[in-house]
Parts: structure tokens; sequence; C-alpha cells
């Protein structure tokens, strides 16, 4: 039979997927974390690239804790104009603005009792950041219009693709408000970090949208799976369901034919490290993921976890690699002296007689 079957898709059609797919070293860190934080009631910050599963990873802790029984409620601050997203969070009574004709609950209140998810958090106004501040440290708000206190019990998990700790050193995100979403951070590899997963997602998006569309679809060439696992996938998961639900709609019969010109303008080049040897390349991609994390080994945003590693696997490799810890990257270095050029060594050589 051409190519890779996909799992019985009678199977498929008649159990729920999971949404959470992935079996690499450095995705079942970011599931062993998950499984730890959601144990805990703490402020939890999931940072990513566009289109990496943050909310996924959302629901994963909400579904796991004691909280699961409870509401999950989701904004995206991204995509609230920054003078209607203050009622969105915190409600408002009627008559607080134009058009305001009843009371109306904020998500804050929504999610009493649950989870509330804010993505994008990195596009909150920053007039509204205090607000969100003291919702977050005291459980305790007013809505548009009212003096009256509110008090709730919520978990807050907040996602974003930007780097905060910049936009806090650009004067663009408060600094306290920053540190009180830190509590717990997590981490989400991009697709390039994780390729290894790239061939599970593109069977479960097989399957998903096979059932969906009601197209049976029970072969994938092994020439187009091998195109999807070298591609860049700058989208990460989001581009690759998306193209994969495209592929299915196009498809006619029980083979998956995808347009793969669709993708040549973006795939990787040749790259320089695929001349060099095994050892060149792991130490490429290790000083790479150093370098992401700010060269922290340890701890959870680590290089080693991000890795996949144990500290002591990394910390080994990189002494195998001639890779310095950025401490020992600090001891005094000799300095070097250029030659002396021709005209120089002339003059010297003739004031010594």
């Amino acid at each position: 039979m051409e190519g890779n079957p996909v799992i019985n898709r009678s199977a498929s059609s008649t159990q729920s997927e999971p949404e959470i797919v992935g079996q690499s070293p450095v995705f079942q860190n970011v599931l062993n974390q998950v499984r730890i934080i959601a144990k805990s009631d703490s402020v939890t910050l999931i940072q990513g690239e566009t289109g990496t599963g943050k909310e996924v990873i959302a629901r994963a802790i909400h579904n796991q804790s004691l909280r699961s029984t409870g509401p999950f409620v989701k904004l995206n601050c991204a995509a609230i104009p920054g003078p209607l997203l203050e009622s969105e969070l915190f409600g408002h009574e009627r008559g607080a603005f134009t058009g305001a004709y009843a009371q109306t609950k904020g998500r804050f209140q929504q999610a009493d009792q649950g989870t509330l998810f804010l993505d994008e958090i990195g596009d909150l106004p920053l007039e509204l950041q205090p607000k969100l501040l003291r919702a977050l440290q005291e459980q305790e708000f007013e809505r548009l219009g009212s003096g009256q206190t509110i008090r709730v019990n919520v978990r807050v998990v907040a996602a974003t693709n930007q780097d905060l700790a910049r936009l806090v050193s650009l004067k663009q995100f408060r600094a306290d408000l920053y540190y009180r979403l830190n509590v717990i951070p997590i981490y989400l590899p991009s697709l390039r970090e994780r390729a290894e997963d790239i061939p599970e997602l593109v069977r479960h998006f097989v399957r998903k949208f096979s059932a969906r569309l009601n197209k049976p679809i029970d072969i994938i060439p092994e020439e187009v799976m091998e195109f999807l696992k070298y591609h860049d996938w700058p989208g990460n998961i989001r581009e690759v369901q998306n193209f994969i639900e495209r592929a299915v709609v196009m498809s006619s019969g029980p083979v998956l034919r995808p347009a793969l010109t669709e993708l040549k303008q973006v795939m990787r080049t040749e790259s320089p490290v695929a001349c060099q040897t095994l050892a060149a390349a792991e130490r490429d991609h290790i000083l790479e993921v150093l370098n992401q994390s700010s060269w922290q080994i340890g701890g959870q945003q680590g290089a080693a976890a991000r890795l996949g590693l144990p500290r002591t696997t990394l910390v080994y490799k990189m002494r195998k690699l001639g890779i310095e810890t950025r401490k020992s990257s600090r001891r005094p270095r000799l300095q070097v002296v250029p030659p002396p050029s021709a005209r120089e060594a002339e003059m010297a050589f003739a004031g010594a007689f």
C-alpha cells in the first residue's frame, strides 16, 4: 500500500481525539510541568511563539486542577478595543456608558471558582494594568459605574508571544504586573524545536478533518510526509492545522494530496549545519538554546528544560563540545598583540645596531 497509513478512520470518528499531541522530550517536559503546576492556584504565564498551542496548555492546566468542575473563561486582550476591555474584564452597571442598557458581569466574575485565561496579555493597555494587578493580588474589583467591591476566587493563566521583560524595559508594560504574572512561567517550544512531533501532528489533523468533513483519507504518501517534516512552519501548529484542513478538502480520494507548492516559498534552504558533523550541529543547537535562555542552564526556563535534558547531562555535553559556561567565560584573557608591520620590523632591526 502506498505511503503511510492513517489510524483506522472508524475508530477516529467515534472517539474524541486528544488536543495535546507530541512525544518529543522537550514537549513532554512541558506536559510534566503542567501536571505539577495544575495542583497549585498560582498565577501562570505561558510564553511562546504564535500558534504553539498556548490556549490548549492553559485548558490542560484547568482540566487537571481542582477547579476543573468550575468555568474556564477566556479573553483575548488584543481582540477588544481598549475602551471596551475594562468592561469585558470587570463588567459594568446599567448606564455606565453610552449603550450600557443592562448590568453585565465581566470575565473575572464569570470565572469565579474557575480559571480565567488572558491571552495576548502583552497587548493590555497601560491604563488598565493597575486595575488588573489589584484584581490579581486582592481578588476584588468594582464594575464600571459602581462603587461596590466584588470579591471572586479565580485562578489566572496568562499567555503572550511577546517578550514582556523587554516591554518592561521600554516602559510599555508595568514591572509590578509582570512580576505578578510571572510567578510560574511556562515556555512553549516552537515546532522547529520539536520537529520530531510533526508526523504525529499531521496524522492527528488528517484524522480530525477527515471525520469532520466526512472525507475518508487513509494514506499519507511518504514523500508528502518527508516534505512536511522539513518545512519551517513559522506559524507552528496553527499553520499545520490550517494546511492539513485545506489538503483534506482538496483531496479527491483516499490519498492525501496537499498542494506542496504553497509551502516552497518558506521551505528551509540547505543549511550549513547539514554539511557539518553531528557534533558540530549539536553544538550549534545547544548554543542557540543557551542564547534564547540568556545562558541560564537550570530552572524551568533554563536551557536544560528547553532541550528536554537533565541539567547534569547538558553540562556534560557542554564540556564535551567545548562550550564554556558564562561564569568560566569571564576568566581574564591574555591580550593578543598584533605582529609588527614590515616597516616597524625594519626600523627595530636597524635600531639594534
